[in-house]
């Protein structure tokens, strides 16, 4: 098998699980007991709030451990709403993954307004746009840093600055696809709020992060004790948060290298399919988008036959975050694909474990698989 499907899920590094085995193990303590077990398990949770504040360049008392990326988004989306009751207006976009789109979804239900933005055909939001939907009420701008699906990047940046001129705007951006393989710094993108999922970046499932800028006002969801300083309640996962934390620290230090080299494959398999399938379209803005990401869309046959026929490759049409029954994409669809092209879409991405020979072999199954439907 070809795993080219990580914007799904990453495997987890050897050294991660290294890093997390003690844990597992001898050190079983609980971070809040003050014995010897506790303060050990106390520590190990505190270095990894460091490797993990390090990456997105903030300050340790920033940083939440929650259970993945869909908990962090709706501690960030619906705890603001919640501080701020004055504010009843969110805005976000028509291509956020059900992590977003449904909390806020749920606001709508409870009395909120919510409004949604378009993005263009590369699947990129105006920030113009957004600006333009600004409100006296708004309380907070929620828009994906990196979408799951095509791998575009949005103008984040640009977003929260002018957000942030407005007085009394937050700005959250899910950031589960783009920590890991993009520089995320959160002082460079200006936000308020930014989630990780460990998942996505080759440490465990059932762990994530969410930053809070200090003074951010914010209410938890979950009610319990006074752990995370009382927005995350119930006794931390000290082995994953370990993971986290190695996961980080291993991104930190191999981020740039890894990055061009995953790109250059990446855009390897690009040309191949390119030359093997005429008419083949590439989804997706052709530069500002994740550098492990290719979302393209074979002509006139289904994604979903060609990865059956090439079943080496192991990749997907679209989120892996969505209920069975194939059906177009809704991130193609808003991007203005009608529904045959957009059942076309295969999403291929690459990671770390992706090496040339497997792009060859990939290449050469999908264009195969291709070319058997069309003899049909």
């Amino acid at each position: 098998m070809i795993y080219l499907d990580h914007n799904a899920t990453t495997p987890l590094l050897p050294e991660v699980l290294e890093c997390m085995l003690p844990y597992l193990r001898e050190h079983f303590g609980n971070p809040s007991s003050g014995h010897a077990y506790g303060r050990r398990a106390h520590d190990a949770v505190e270095r990894a709030r460091k490797q993990v504040a390090d990456l997105l360049g903030c300050t340790l008392d920033e940083i939440v451990f929650s259970s993945g990326g869909t908990e962090s988004n709706n501690l960030a989306i619906r705890g603001v709403m919640a501080a701020r009751p004055e504010r009843r207006h969110v805005i976000t976009s028509v291509i956020e993954h059900p992590a977003v789109a449904n909390p806020c979804n749920h606001l709508e239900r409870n009395g909120y307004e919510v409004t949604r933005v378009a993005v263009d055909g590369r699947g990129q939001v105006s920030t113009r746009q957004v600006v333009s939907k600004l409100r006296d009420d708004t309380a907070l701008v929620t828009i994906m840093h990196a979408n799951n699906e095509v791998g575009t990047i949005q103008p984040i940046q640009r977003i929260a600055k002018d957000a942030r001129a407005r007085g009394g705007v937050l700005v959250h951006s899910d950031a589960a696809q783009s920590v890991g393989k993009l520089p995320v710094r959160v002082t460079d993108l200006g936000v308020d709020l930014l989630s990780v999922a460990g998942h996505k970046l080759y440490a465990p499932k059932g762990v994530g992060a969410l930053y809070v800028r200090r003074g951010t006002p914010l209410r938890p969801f979950t009610l319990g004790a006074g752990h995370e300083r009382g927005l995350r309640p119930g006794t931390e996962n000290v082995a994953s948060i370990v993971g986290l934390g190695a996961a980080c620290e291993i991104a930190r230090e191999t981020l740039q290298d890894e990055s061009q080299r995953v790109s250059a494959l990446r855009d390897e398999l690009w040309e191949r399919l390119k030359t093997g399938v005429a008419g083949i379209a590439l989804n997706g803005h052709p530069a500002e988008r994740l550098p492990n990401t290719l979302n393209v869309r074979f002509p006139k046959v289904r994604g979903s036959a060609i990865l059956e026929i090439a079943s080496e490759v192991a990749a997907s049409t679209g989120s892996a975050c969505h209920e069975g029954g194939e059906a177009p994409s809704s991130v193609l669809m808003a991007m203005g694909l009608d529904e045959e092209a957009a059942l076309g879409a295969v999403r291929l991405s690459l990671g770390r474990s992706t090496t040339a020979a497997q792009v060859d072999l990939a290449a050469q199954a999908l264009i195969g698989a291709y070319q058997r439907l069309v003899e049909e």
